[in-house]
């Protein structure tokens, strides 16, 4: 997932908009985006292991 976010930036520095703002937003949107991944990952293993644990209980 890290890897995706620097892939993006490179194509970002190298072909989008972020090589017109300054390199220190590039690095703060990126480490936002970087944030929200995780916390996205985060929620959904703890969605499966819930669900996981419901099916159990049911079953």
């Amino acid at each position: 997932m890290l890897f995706l976010v620097a892939a993006f930036l490179l194509m970002g520095i190298l072909l989008g908009t972020v090589a017109h703002v300054p390199t220190t937003v590039s690095l703060v949107a990126t480490a936002a985006i970087a944030v929200w991944l995780m916390v996205f990952a985060l929620r959904e293993r703890a969605g499966r292991h819930h669900r996981a644990d419901r099916q159990e209980v049911s079953s």
